[in-house]
C-alpha cells in the first residue's frame, strides 16, 4: 500500500501542483516568521549584551510604584556624592556614570541622520587613562567642553562631518551647534540598529537630560579577584537608606536586556504567525477539496483495491500517505522559500524605518521541525475526511461507476449545525450589547465573530442556493453555456462551499479591516475637527517631550496670538491612577473647543481644575467641590472644581493648570505646543517665523489641523497595507484553491465535455461554461465575505464605540467595488487554463473517459 501510494502521487504530480503551492506558502509564512524573530532577537541581543561586556554592577533607580505610568513622572538619578563614595569602594576597578537621551543629528541638506527612535546622546565618561571603554575614537578627542561634541563614524559619514565641523542637533527643542572634535566606533546596539550616537562632556549631558550633579546610572568594574556577586553586596550595604536606588549586576542587566527583546520579538512573532495560521486555514479548504476530487475520481481504482482483499483502514493509510508525501514535499519546498522571507523581511522593515539589526540569519532546529511538522499535519489533516469517504465505498458500487453523491441528510445535518453556531454568534453579541466592562464586551464580541465566521462557512452550501438564484437571469444571457455553469455550480455544493469559503475567509479579513479604518479616520478626524481650536501643533518627530522654552521662543513670532505646552500626565484622583491634561491655564480656552456644562474655563487660570461631566457625575462633583489629587512625587492635596465640560474625544477626564503640577515634576517637558494665530487658520508667513525660531530643525514638526489627519491616516494606512500584504497571502491561495477546483473539474467530467461536444456545443460554448462556473464560485466567495466583512466591522465597532464616542461606522464603497471587480478578475483568470483545456479535449477521447 505504501509504494501504491508514492506511484499514485506521482501520476498525479500535475493535478497535486497546485495543491502544493498552497501548503508551500503557508509553511513559508510560518518558517520566514520564526527564522526572522530568531534572527531579529539574536542580534538585539547581541547588541545589548555588548553594551555591558565591562559592567560588573550597575546602580540605578529603583521603581517606586508599581503604576509604570506614574512611576514615569518620578525621575531621579544617581547623585554626585554617592557615585564618589561608590567609586571609593574596595573592590571597584573603576567607575563611570552615565547620561543618555534622545539627540537627533541633521546633515548638510539639514535632514535628520537615522530614524529618530534609535538616535541617542550619552556622556563621554573618561577614566584616569584618559578614555572610555565604550568608545574607540579613530579621529580627535572626546568632548571637553559644553561647545564639542564627537559622532559615531556612521553618523559623521551620512552627514558629511569632519573633525572642526559644526554640527547641527537637537535634543528636545531649539537646533543646537557644536564643534564636531572627535570620531568613534563603538559596539552600541542603537548604532548598529541604524542609529546616530552623540557624545557631550558629561556636565553638558546631565544638564540636557537630566539635572546637574545627577546620573542615570552609575556602572561599576570590578579588580582582578572580585565577583560581581561580592561586589554588588558591597555596594548595597553602601547606598544611602530610602535612596530609591538598587545594584544589579552586569549579568542581570544582560539578561533583563535579553528578557524585554525577547518580549518585543515574541509580540511580533505572534502577529506574523496569526497570518500564518490564517493563510494554512484558508489552505485546508484547498487541500481537503483537492483530495476529495481525487478520490472521486478514483473510485473504481479503489473498489479494485478493496476488491482484491484491502481493507478500508488500508485505503485511508493509502490516501493519508499519499497526503504525507505531499505535505512533507511541500514543507521543504517551503521552508526554502522562507529562508528567502526571512532574509527579505529586514531590509524591508529596515526602508520603513524599523532600524534593525544586522546579523547572520539565525536557522534554529525548532523552526526545521515545527514547519516540517506544520506541512505534514496540515496536509494530513485536511486529507483524513476524505480518506475516510474513500474506505467507505461499496466495492461493488463503485465497480458500477456509482457516486458517491451527498444525501440530504448530510447536508440537513450541516444545515443544522451551521444554524446552531450561527444562533450563539447572535446570543452572544446580543449580550456584548449590554456588557459593561470594555474588556468583557471585547471577549465576547471576538467570540461571537468567531463563532458567526464558522456558521457562515458550514452554511455556505446552503446560501449558494439563493445567490444563484439571483444569477439565474443574467446566466441565461449567455444561453445553453449559462445554464450548464450554473448546474455545475449546484450540482456539487460541498465542493462549491469550500472552494468559496476559502475566497470568503480572506475578503472577510480585508473588508473588516477596510471598514474599521475608514470609520476610525473619519471619526478621528471629525473628534478633533470639533475639540481643537489651534492653528498649528509642535512636536518633536519622535514625540519625545519638548522643552519649555519651545513656548517662549513661539510667543515671540509676529502673528501669533497665544502658543501653550500640553501633555497628559499621570494623577491619582481620589486614589485611582488616571491620566490628566495640563496645560496653560489662561491659554486653554482659545486652542480647544470645549463646551462647559456650568463653572467657567477661565477659572483654570487660578488653579481650579476641570473635569468631564462623565466623571463629574460618577463622583458627585459640582463647581465648586473639591477633589483629593495625588501627585506625581507623591504629594496628596485638594483641588477645587472650577468648571465642567461636556465629554470630548480629545480630552481625558480632567484638566489642570501646569502651575499646579510643575512644583510637582522633576523635569517639565511638553508633549505638543498648541499654537493659535493672529488670523483664523494660520498662514505661511507665522508657519515659517515658527521654524525659523526655533532654529528650522529637522527633528520638530509643525503642523497644521489638516497635516495632523494626514499623519495619522498615513500611519494608519500604512498599516492598512502591512495587513493587507499579509492577508494577500491567503487571497492568494484562495484564488489557487478555484483554479484547482476547475483545473481537477476538467478531469472529473471528461466525458461529460465530450457528450457536450458530440451533441453540437462548440469549443468556445464550453470554454464559457467553465468560464461562468469559475465566475460563480468567485461571486459566491465575495458577496459572502463582504457580508460578512461587514458583519465583523459593524461587531468591532461596538468595542471601538465604547472607547472613542465619536467613533461610527463608515462604508467604503469604493474600497468594495474594487473588491468586487477582482472577484471578476479572479473568477476570469483562475478559469483560463481549465477553460482551455475543456475546450481542447478530443471528442473521441473524452467520451470514452472513465
Amino acid at each position: 500500500m505504501f509504494r501504491l501510494a508514492i506511484r499514485n502521487t506521482l501520476a498525479h504530480k500535475t493535478r497535486l501542483i497546485m495543491t502544493m503551492l498552497a501548503v508551500v506558502l503557508g509553511v513559508a509564512f510560518v518558517t520566514g516568521t520564526l527564522i526572522f524573530t530568531a534572527t531579529i532577537g539574536k542580534g538585539l541581543k547581541d547588541s545589548s549584551s555588548k553594551s555591558f561586556k565591562d559592567v560588573s554592577v550597575a546602580v540605578q533607580l529603583t521603581e517606586r510604584t508599581p503604576n509604570a505610568t506614574v512611576a514615569g513622572q518620578q525621575r531621579t538619578g544617581v547623585p554626585q556624592d554617592v557615585y564618589e563614595q561608590l567609586a571609593a569602594l574596595p573592590g571597584v576597578d573603576h567607575a563611570r556614570g552615565s547620561v543618555t537621551g534622545f539627540t537627533g543629528v541633521a546633515d548638510e541638506d539639514n535632514a535628520l541622520i537615522g530614524n529618530g527612535f534609535v538616535n541617542q546622546g550619552s556622556n563621554f565618561a573618561p577614566g584616569e587613562n584618559g578614555t572610555d571603554a565604550r568608545f574607540d575614537f579613530t579621529e580627535g578627542h572626546g568632548p571637553r567642553g559644553v561647545s564639542e561634541v564627537a559622532l559615531d563614524s556612521k553618523t559623521a559619514e551620512k552627514g558629511g562631518y569632519a573633525l572642526g565641523d559644526r554640527v547641527r542637533l537637537s535634543v528636545n527643542g531649539p537646533v543646537l551647534v557644536k564643534k564636531l572634535t572627535g570620531i568613534f566606533t563603538t559596539e552600541d546596539g542603537m548604532v548598529a540598529a541604524g542609529g546616530s550616537l552623540t557624545l557631550f562632556d558629561t556636565a553638558t549631558a546631565q544638564r540636557l537630560f537630566l539635572k546637574s550633579g545627577l546620573y542615570q546610572q552609575v556602572e561599576l568594574k570590578t579588580t582582578t579577584g572580585t565577583s560581581q556577586e561580592q561586589l554588588r553586596a558591597s555596594v548595597r550595604k553602601a547606598l544611602p537608606a530610602q535612596s530609591g536606588l538598587t545594584a544589579v549586576t552586569g549579568q542581570e542587566l544582560t539578561q533583563d536586556q535579553a528578557t524585554a527583546v525577547a518580549a518585543q520579538t515574541s509580540e511580533l512573532s505572534k502577529v506574523l504567525l496569526a497570518f500564518a495560521g490564517i493563510a494554512l486555514f484558508v489552505g485546508i479548504f484547498l487541500i481537503a477539496n483537492t483530495f476529495t476530487m481525487l478520490v472521486t475520481q478514483r473510485t473504481r481504482e479503489l473498489a479494485l483495491l478493496r476488491a482484491v482483499g484491502a481493507t478500508r483502514r488500508q485505503v485511508t493509510r493509502s490516501v493519508l500517505i499519499e497526503a504525507g508525501v505531499l505535505g512533507m514535499i511541500s514543507a521543504v519546498v517551503g521552508m526554502g522559500l522562507g529562508l528567502g522571507i526571512a532574509a527579505g523581511l529586514r531590509p524591508l522593515l529596515n526602508g520603513a524605518g524599523a532600524g534593525l539589526p544586522d546579523n547572520p540569519l539565525v536557522v534554529a532546529p525548532s523552526a526545521i521541525v515545527i514547519s516540517l511538522l506544520v506541512g505534514l499535519g496540515i496536509t494530513v489533516l485536511s486529507a483524513y475526511l476524505p480518506s475516510r469517504r474513500a474506505a467507505k465505498t461499496p466495492p461493488v458500487a463503485a465497480m458500477r461507476s456509482v457516486g458517491t453523491a451527498q444525501t440530504q441528510r448530510s447536508l440537513l445535518v450541516r444545515n443544522i449545525l451551521g444554524s446552531l453556531l450561527a444562533a450563539a454568534a447572535g446570543l452572544l453579541l446580543i449580550v456584548a450589547t449590554v456588557a459593561s466592562g470594555r474588556d468583557e464586551k471585547a471577549v465576547l464580541v471576538a467570540l461571537g465573530a468567531v463563532l458567526a465566521v464558522c456558521g457562515v462557512i458550514v452554511l455556505t452550501p446552503l446560501l449558494s442556493r439563493p445567490l444563484f438564484a439571483v444569477l439565474t437571469p443574467l446566466l441565461r444571457t449567455f444561453g445553453v453555456a449559462g445554464k450548464l455553469a450554473r448546474q455545475n455550480a449546484a450540482r456539487n455544493p460541498r465542493r462549491t462551499a469550500a472552494t468559496a469559503s476559502s475566497l470568503m475567509i480572506g475578503l472577510a479579513l480585508t473588508s473588516a479591516l477596510t471598514v474599521v479604518t475608514v470609520s476610525l479616520q473619519n471619526s478621528m478626524q471629525q473628534g478633533a475637527a470639533d475639540g481643537l481650536q489651534a492653528d498649528y501643533a509642535v512636536q518633536l518627530s519622535t514625540y519625545e517631550s519638548l522643552d519649555p522654552s519651545v513656548v517662549s521662543k513661539i510667543k515671540q513670532v509676529p502673528g501669533v496670538r497665544t502658543a501653550a505646552g500640553d501633555s497628559k500626565i499621570s494623577l491619582e484622583l481620589d486614589g485611582t491612577a488616571s491620566t490628566a491634561e495640563m496645560t496653560d491655564g489662561a491659554a486653554f480656552p482659545q486652542l480647544f473647543r470645549i463646551k462647559t456644562v456650568q463653572g467657567a474655563l477661565s477659572s483654570l487660570e487660578k488653579n481650579r481644575i476641570a473635569v468631564s461631566e462623565e466623571f463629574a457625575k460618577d463622583n458627585g462633583l459640582k463647581v465648586g467641590g473639591t477633589l483629593k489629587v495625588g501627585y506625581p512625587d507623591g504629594e496628596q492635596a485638594g483641588a477645587r472644581v472650577g468648571a465642567i465640560y461636556a465629554k470630548n474625544s480629545l480630552l481625558p477626564k480632567l484638566v489642570i493648570n501646569q502651575e499646579q503640577v510643575a512644583p510637582h515634576l522633576f523635569r517639565t517637558g511638553y508633549q505638543t505646543v498648541y499654537v493659535k494665530a493672529e488670523q483664523d487658520g494660520g498662514s505661511s508667513a507665522v508657519r515659517d517665523g515658527i521654524e525659523k525660531a526655533l532654529g528650522s530643525s529637522p527633528m520638530i514638526r509643525v503642523n497644521t489641523q489638516d497635516d495632523l489627519f494626514r499623519d495619522v491616516n498615513k500611519q494608519i494606512n500604512q498599516l492598512l497595507y502591512l495587513v493587507y500584504g499579509l492577508l494577500g497571502m491567503s487571497v492568494v491561495i484562495a484564488v489557487i484553491g478555484v483554479v484547482n477546483t476547475m483545473t481537477l473539474s476538467v478531469f472529473e467530467r471528461s466525458r461529460e465535455f465530450g457528450m457536450l461536444r458530440a451533441i453540437g456545443l462548440d469549443r468556445t460554448g464550453v470554454s464559457r461554461m467553465v468560464k461562468l462556473e469559475s465566475l460563480m464560485i468567485s461571486l459566491l466567495g465575495t458577496f459572502l465575505g463582504l457580508v460578512m466583512g461587514t458583519f465583523l466591522a459593524w461587531a468591532a465597532g461596538n468595542v471601538a464605540h465604547a472607547a472613542f464616542d465619536k467613533y461610527t461606522m463608515q462604508m467604503p464603497w469604493r474600497s468594495y467595488g474594487i473588491f468586487v471587480a477582482l472577484a471578476l478578475a479572479i473568477g476570469v483568470l483562475a478559469a483560463l487554463w481549465p477553460a482551455r483545456r475543456a475546450s481542447r479535449l478530443n471528442l473521441l477521447q473524452a467520451i470514452n473517459a472513465e
